[in-house]
């Protein structure tokens, strides 16, 4: 088959490219069968690279409202330890939890307390509380477990939004 190349470099000269291809199809153009367009190639590059993008953008999404549920769980169980024992409903909360999100990890009893230390560790601190919310729950609970203070916390929180 022949190859017809248009030389596009411009995502514009790729649409039309694809444009004439597809209306040359539509029409049933029997000539379709014997050319081959080439040069969409850098179409192509273009659209992946929006895909990876988008894709990535979804996954920070996520992480920060996994982080926010987190959060709000971590809250709520703090007020109803003021109130009550808060321990004891983690257990019971946890075994409830995993009844209804049978597939869903993360919802143990010690989940639910390290959540709750979570909310307690970041609560006071308007420059931390933000940033915790750009890297994953896993990283947040290495630096709170293993890092003394605000300082050593925000240094290794930036390492890794930095370094992953």
């Amino acid at each position: 088959s022949e190859k017809v190349d248009f030389g596009c470099t411009c995502w514009l000269s790729l649409h039309l490219t694809n444009c004439l291809r597809i209306c040359l199809w539509r029409r049933g153009n029997k000539s379709m069968k014997k050319y081959e367009i080439v040069g969409y190639e850098p179409l192509v590059n273009i659209l992946k690279e929006l895909i990876q993008k988008k894709q990535y953008h979804v996954l920070q999404m996520i992480n920060s409202e996994t982080i926010n549920l987190y959060w709000e769980i971590g809250e709520e169980i703090y007020r109803r330890q003021e109130e009550n024992a808060g321990e004891i409903y983690c257990t019971g909360a946890a075994k409830e939890l995993q009844k209804e999100f049978p597939g869903a990890k993360g919802y143990s009893a010690a989940n639910l307390w390290r959540m709750r230390n979570f909310y307690l560790t970041y609560r006071d601190s308007a420059k931390l509380a933000p940033m915790v919310r750009e890297i994953s729950r896993s990283n947040n609970v290495v630096i709170m477990e293993k890092c003394k203070d605000d300082l050593q916390r925000e240094f290794y929180i930036q390492m890794t939004k930095r370094y992953g």
